[in-house]
């Protein structure tokens, strides 16, 4: 679908294009894809690019176009009712007074982007400070997911100090590796800033946004890269934990078998098909049992006070 946006008190939608507004492409058909194509001559290998979902973060030219494609996260829920957070590509047109988005997956950047100008009274953004504007809006997105992932990390914390079990290490698993993916994303949208900043040098753009990019950007990088620390380390806590519990099952185990094992030699000793002086003797079972039990009561005296089994 294709969408023109004109920047004035706010972005607002209008029916056709004019100079200088925001042409917004969500999940274009081949329709809309020849549209642009004829209408505003774009390289159709940028646009089918944002439809791979491993596309990594670039800034490339062809013609008078600069590509700029970067990664926004965006969340889902599973059919299990999981929340689901991911990063998907989106790319950036520009062309004298033409700035067209491309983007195949769904994000709510563009769209909570529009609304954040009109609270805001937004005026005259187009062209690279558009482009900077909604970098800007990317991390304050990677930031907000962010905290949510911190808040579940918290949750799960608290659930597994009253129960571990499976599908709470599977979740933090999963927080791991969402993580992963932000780090990456983010690390490849600091990249192409700064290839921008070098390239913008020399054309219109408002300093101080840029450098508003660049701070929310490192600020989200960072935010994620300690999270993801927090999380190896509770990792290696709940590890460590089971380790103990394993051990603390086996040492018990291992008490219990060496105790059965004194009824059960006392046992095999006095049954054997074997002259032993007690074949004939009343007391013999009993014998045979006190015996027992006073080995055993020695035998977990000395292993309660033994050093090794502490």
């Amino acid at each position: 679908m294709i969408s023109y946006w004109k920047c004035k008190d706010g972005f607002a939608q209008i029916n056709q294009w004019k100079s200088g507004c925001w042409i917004k492409v969500t999940n274009p058909t081949e329709d809309d894809l020849a549209i642009l194509k004829e209408r505003f001559a774009v390289p159709m290998d940028f646009t089918h690019d944002a439809e791979d979902i491993e596309e990594r973060p670039r800034v490339d030219h062809e013609e008078n176009w600069m590509l700029v494609y970067v990664r926004v996260p965006n969340k889902s829920i599973d059919p299990d009712g999981e929340t689901v957070f991911s990063t998907a590509p989106m790319a950036f047109l520009i062309r004298d007074d033409v700035f067209i988005t491309v983007n195949y997956f769904d994000t709510e950047v563009p769209d909570d982007f529009i609304r954040w100008s009109g609270r805001r009274h937004i005026n005259n953004c187009k062209g690279y400070d558009l482009l900077l504007s909604l970098m800007l809006s990317t991390s304050v997105w990677y930031l907000k997911y962010l905290k949510q992932m911190n808040g579940m990390m918290n949750a799960a914390e608290d659930r597994m100090e009253r129960k571990m079990d499976n599908d709470e290490l599977m979740r933090t698993m999963g927080l791991g590796k969402y993580l992963i993916y932000f780090i990456t994303s983010l690390k490849g949208n600091a990249t192409v800033l700064a290839r921008l900043k070098m390239r913008l040098r020399a054309l219109p753009h408002d300093e101080d946004l840029l450098e508003d990019v660049e701070i929310e950007t490192q600020q989200a990088l960072d935010t994620a890269s300690i999270y993801s620390d927090i999380l190896k380390r509770q990792q290696e806590a709940y590890s460590s934990v089971i380790g103990n519990n394993l051990n603390r099952i086996m040492k018990t185990l291992t008490v219990v078998t060496i105790l059965l094992m004194i009824p059960t030699v006392i046992a095999g000793y006095y049954g054997m098909n074997v002259p032993n002086g007690m074949e004939a003797n009343p007391w013999g079972f009993p014998l045979a049992l006190a015996i027992s039990v006073v080995l055993m009561a020695l035998c977990y005296f000395f292993i309660r006070h033994s050093k090794f089994f502490k």
